[in-house]
Order: C-alpha cells, then sequence, then structure tokens
C-alpha cells in the first residue's frame, strides 16, 4: 500500500512539474511573440512617422499674375532662393543651392500666391537631400566624398535655420496628392483613392453572388455529388494563391475583354474573384451556427421556405456575415501580387476619378517606394505602410463592432 501511495504521489509530481514546465513554455513562446511584434511595428513606425513631416523653407517673393506660367514662378522662385543664399556667383554654387528646394517648388509657389498681391511671405519644401539632412538621416558628418550633401550646402541649411527660415510642418501634400518621381512631393492620396474604386467595384461583385450563392448551398442545395464537388472547389479556391487570380485577370479581363490596363476596374474585378470563396465560406459558416429550429419554427407557422430563410436564419446570422466581407475586404486592401500582374505598378500621378481611370493601391504604392533608391523613398515606404496598417485596424475594429452590435440586437 505503501509503495503504491508512493508510487502515485511521484506520478502526480511528475505531472505537476510537467504542466508547470508547459505554463513557463508558453509565456516564453507569448513573449517572444509580443517582443517580435512590438520590433517589428517600431521598424515600421520609426521611420515612418517622420514622414508625415517635412521641412520647409520660408521665401519672399513678390505675387504671381493670377495667369502666370510655370517659367515665371520657377524664375520668381530662383530669385528668391539666390536672394537667401548669397547670390553665389559660380554655377556651380548656384546649382548647389537650387539643390536645396524641391523640384516642384514653383508649382508650391503659384498655389501660395494664388489670390495675394505685393510682397507675400510664402513656405517652399526643401528637397529630399536637405529634408533628410535636417531629419538626421544623412549623416553631415561623415567625409565629404562619402556623403550626397556638400559642406555649403550644410553652411545654407545652418544659417536658414539660424534666421528661423527653416520650419518643421505636416505634410499635406502626402494626404492630397498622388504619385511623383520627387520624394519631397509625392503623396498617398492617388493609391488610397485606387484602393477605394478597387474595393469598391470588387464588393459590388462579389458580395451578392457570394453571399446569395452560401444561402442557396447551406439551406436550398440538394445534398449530392455535384453540391460536395462544388464545396470542395470552393474551399480549395480559398487557398489557391493569390497570384494565380493575377494570372487569370490578366488572360480575362485585359487580353479577352479588353478593358483598360491599370485601371481600378480590372484590379476590383480580379480582387472579386480572390474574395469570393472568403466571403461564400465565412456567410457559410454564420448560416450554419443558426439553430435549425429557428426555419423550422418559421416552417411551420406557414412561412415559405425562402421567407423563413431570408427572414429568420439570414437576420441571425448577419453579423458572421458582416465580419466575413470585411475581413475579405481587408485581404482586398492589402493585397499586391494580383495587381501586379494586371498592370497597376505603372507610375501614376494624378488622382484618379472614375474606375477606368489609371490607378495604383495603396500596397503597390509601397512596393513602388521600396524598390526606390532615394532615403526619401524609404521613410514614405514606412509611412505608407502606417496608413495601410491604419485603414485595416479600422476595418477590423468596424468589423467587431458591427459583430457586437447585431449579436446584442437579435441575439
Amino acid at each position: 500500500m505503501n509503495n503504491t501511495r508512493a508510487l502515485l504521489a511521484a506520478s502526480l509530481a511528475r505531472r505537476h512539474r510537467a504542466e508547470r514546465r508547459f505554463r513557463i513554455y508558453g509565456v516564453i513562446a507569448i513573449s517572444f511573440a509580443l517582443v517580435m511584434l512590438v520590433y517589428l511595428l517600431w521598424s515600421i513606425a520609426a521611420p515612418g512617422i517622420s514622414g508625415f513631416f517635412r521641412h520647409e523653407v520660408t521665401l519672399e517673393v513678390e505675387a504671381l499674375a493670377p495667369d502666370a506660367s510655370i517659367d515665371a514662378a520657377h524664375l520668381t522662385m530662383v530669385k528668391a532662393v539666390r536672394g537667401i543664399g548669397g547670390n553665389p556667383a559660380t554655377a556651380a554654387e548656384r546649382r548647389q543651392l537650387l539643390a536645396l528646394v524641391g523640384s516642384f517648388a514653383a508649382f508650391d509657389l503659384i498655389n501660395e500666391t494664388r489670390g495675394k498681391t505685393g510682397k507675400v511671405t510664402v513656405s517652399l519644401p526643401l528637397s529630399d537631400l536637405a529634408d533628410q539632412t535636417l531629419k538626421g538621416r544623412i549623416d553631415r558628418h561623415a567625409p565629404a566624398h562619402l556623403r550626397p550633401i556638400t559642406d555649403r550646402q550644410l553652411q545654407w541649411l545652418d544659417a536658414w535655420a539660424n534666421e528661423g527660415r527653416i520650419h518643421y510642418r505636416l505634410n499635406r501634400d502626402f494626404f492630397t496628392r498622388g504619385d511623383s518621381r520627387a520624394p519631397e512631393a509625392a503623396g498617398f492620396m492617388g493609391s488610397m483613392i485606387g484602393s477605394l474604386w478597387l474595393v469598391l467595384v470588387a464588393l459590388l461583385v462579389a458580395l451578392p453572388v457570394a453571399v446569395l450563392a452560401a444561402i442557396y448551398l447551406e439551406c436550398f442545395a440538394p445534398r449530392n455529388r455535384f453540391t460536395m464537388l462544388l464545396e470542395v472547389a470552393i474551399n480549395n479556391l480559398a487557398a489557391v494563391p493569390s497570384i494565380i487570380y493575377g494570372l487569370l485577370g490578366l488572360a480575362i479581363f485585359l487580353q479577352v475583354f479588353g478593358l483598360p490596363r491599370s485601371s481600378a476596374l480590372v484590379g476590383g474585378l480580379t480582387i472579386a474573384m480572390l474574395i469570393l470563396p472568403v466571403i461564400i465560406i465565412a456567410t457559410r459558416a454564420a448560416l450554419a451556427a443558426v439553430p435549425p429550429s429557428m426555419r423550422e419554427a418559421a416552417t411551420a407557422l406557414g412561412a415559405s421556405p425562402l421567407q423563413a430563410v431570408f427572414h429568420h436564419t439570414v437576420p441571425y446570422a448577419r453579423p458572421g456575415i458582416l465580419t466575413g466581407v470585411i475581413l475579405g475586404t481587408a485581404r482586398a486592401i492589402g493585397e499586391t501580387a494580383p495587381l501586379l500582374m494586371i498592370g497597376m505598378v505603372a507610375f501614376v500621378a494624378d488622382l484618379p476619378r472614375t474606375p477606368l481611370d489609371p490607378a495604383a493601391a495603396m500596397p503597390v504604392q509601397i512596393y513602388l517606394w521600396a524598390s526606390s533608391p532615394e532615403a526619401g523613398f524609404i521613410e514614405k515606404t514606412s509611412t505608407g505602410i502606417l496608413v495601410l496598417l491604419a485603414v485595416l485596424l479600422v476595418m477590423n475594429a468596424l468589423a467587431i463592432h458591427l459583430r457586437q452590435r447585431y449579436e446584442l440586437r437579435w441575439g
């Protein structure tokens, strides 16, 4: 008896030690995951937050005429910059001085002086070279032959800073302009509008088809070999690599139907095929979670099968359906490979006004910036990722809110 008790106690102690070890391993794994997540977010946020801001230089210029050309604006800007730079005598120094001002500063000058008369004070963005130097991303203490900015340019920047001409302000152009060849003038609004058009087209096509298909398969379709094969096909389509959908969109919408290349219409139709099985699976799961007694009770009271489904089953399944739709939309916003295959990787400077206009999506714009060598584009890559993450977080929060709201309403 004593031996049996000793064996039982030893076995129990071993199980308790194993349980404690398992808990420790779990805590270590969760801690490691949290550390990696924080490191990932910090590695994106640290260089990305500064992308929302830029350095500007203050100039005093004569207001331009309402019909002034871009050449006149450029000449006015050049005179003002030379004035605060000491009017350098050599052509080399003049080029170095003008390289400190943004490439599209003349356009900004026209906007800043529109509707004004006489002498006005304007703020023009500094170039990517000057901006990155002031932000500390270009080492000004490195040997002259190892840095892109010259000693004379550093002297001008220091002098302007001491005179109070340089200001660190919110980069409003990032949220109002499209892409640009110059990092200081590149904006994210074009890709944001492109993603909006893309998602609208995808939802208009995929949402009614997916929801109605899920309702038919779950509530009306007979259980035979055809429906079983159809269910297997839908489940497999949800796991197909997204680039395959890009090839399908390229073959059908561009080569067969001849739709405009690099347009949000083609991108939306391609993404609609991608999210279609995802929404079908989520909708079917939401419908299957509704107790069959709901439909049976409605049928017993005289409702037709169609009325029983749409008046009772679907309302109770609405939280799950909305969650699936929003999560499918979030996936659509973050997809890149299908859009690359259909040509939405082109440089687009104008804001798309219709789904037929050339457009870029947010992940594609981030990809384009990441492949550029300029330091300003590298910074804007992280800034664009922050915006994309914010959009995805808002959409997921919206999914949670809608689910809780309708669960309280119908539950």
